[in-house]
């Protein structure tokens, strides 16, 4: 899976912004890359969970589709932790097919120690690689 470069500063542009509250949107591409990054609304604004507000999810499903792309998955903040699934983050996965990125804006800059992309295996996230292009 390939990623651009572009796509990972708007996510971490978006965490910042959204201090100390956690940030969260939805992934946009193929099954070979992540083109974009659509924000979204949390819709419990909270500095340690997040929803995706729904009319933005179908919003983005739409645009996707009338692009030729889809959802592939979402990402969210970690304001004050590493870009690792949290035990909340686990429980609340519904979106099993889904690649989940999160980002850690602790440091402020782009470098891939800001972020962690998982798949969800047996019962628990599997960190996965991205070439960011």
């Amino acid at each position: 899976m390939e990623i651009r470069s572009a796509v990972l500063d708007a996510i971490l542009e978006h965490a910042l912004q959204e201090l100390p509250v956690e940030c969260c949107g939805l992934l946009v591409g193929s099954s070979l890359r992540i083109e974009c990054a659509v924000r979204a609304r949390n819709t419990v604004a909270s500095p340690t969970r997040y929803e995706v507000d729904p009319v933005g999810h179908f919003a983005a499903i739409r645009r996707a589709r009338a692009d030729g792309l889809r959802v592939v998955g979402a990402y969210h903040s970690h304001p004050k932790g590493p870009p690792i699934p949290s035990e909340t983050d686990l429980a609340k996965v519904t979106y099993t097919d889904y690649l989940h990125l999160i980002v850690s804006p602790a440091g402020g800059r782009v470098g891939t120690e800001c972020f962690g992309v998982y798949c969800l295996g047996q019962d628990r996230f599997e960190r996965i690689s991205l070439a960011v292009i």
